[in-house]
This record gives structure tokens, C-alpha cells and sequence, in this order.
């Protein structure tokens, strides 16, 4: 195979859940093929450079295998090789520490209530998941 679109690639090597989430992405222009923006269905080889921009931070991957189906992550991670610079990993990973944590809840306070259950996840939405819009 010498091409694949660009949208089930993403797919395929989990960059995204599903591959609606990645051609919405593509559509968005948060995806660049060398630079350029593209459309979905563009076809992608091997040795291009792709940029994405997800959750306000700029990745950068080079491909290295096509692939069909959906892989296991360990097997994804061979398929491309990782060209984000260290200082915008730095901030990802930053960002990324403590997101997936257990969350603190005092001894014997109980279950929260539906009330609490939206006060956290309210937080949690506020916190967490945040759209930087800066194109620099």
C-alpha cells in the first residue's frame, strides 16, 4: 500500500477515538500535511510530515508504515516517528500530569450526590479541557 487517507491514518494509529473524531479534525484545519492544510480525504504516503493540534498543543509526526486496520497502541507507535519539539512535550506532559487521577473524597462524607456529581464534572470540564486558541 502507498497511500492512505490522511483521516483514517489518524485513525488507525490512535491518534484520535474515532475516525470521525479525525476528519473532523482535518475539516477544522487542526491537521497540516508539510505545512498545508488539507481536506480529509487527501492521501498521505510515506516520509510525509504531519502537524496536529490537539487540545492547544502542536504535535508533529512523521510517517513511517501505512496501515489498514486499527492496531494495538504498542504496534502504532511504530508507525510513525514522534518530531514535536521537547519544550511543547514538556508543556503537554505538564498539562497531562494528574488529569486521569483519583480524585479525594473525605472519609465517611458517602456517595456524591447527583448535585456534587455535576459541581465535580462542571470542575473537571472547566479544568481540564481546555481549547487554546492562540495560533502562534
Amino acid at each position: 500500500m502507498d497511500k492512505i487517507r490522511v483521516d483514517k491514518w489518524l485513525w488507525t494509529v490512535r491518534m484520535f477515538k474515532s475516525r470521525t473524531m479525525a476528519s473532523d479534525a482535518v475539516k477544522g484545519g487542526r491537521v497540516k500535511i508539510n505545512g498545508a492544510a488539507i481536506k480529509a480525504s487527501y492521501n498521505i504516503g510515506r516520509g510525509e510530515v504531519i502537524e496536529l493540534k490537539k487540545n492547544g498543543f502542536y504535535f508533529q509526526f512523521k510517517v513511517i508504515e501505512l496501515l489498514k486496520n486499527r492496531v494495538a497502541a504498542p504496534i502504532a507507535i511504530t508507525c510513525y516517528e514522534n518530531l514535536t519539539p521537547p519544550e511543547e512535550l514538556n508543556k503537554y506532559n505538564e498539562w497531562f500530569v494528574g488529569k486521569g487521577g483519583i480524585e479525594f473524597r473525605e472519609r465517611g462524607a458517602g456517595r456524591p450526590t447527583k448535585k456534587d456529581r455535576r459541581e465535580i464534572d462542571g470542575f473537571k470540564d472547566d479544568w481540564f479541557d481546555v481549547e487554546f486558541d492562540d495560533e502562534s
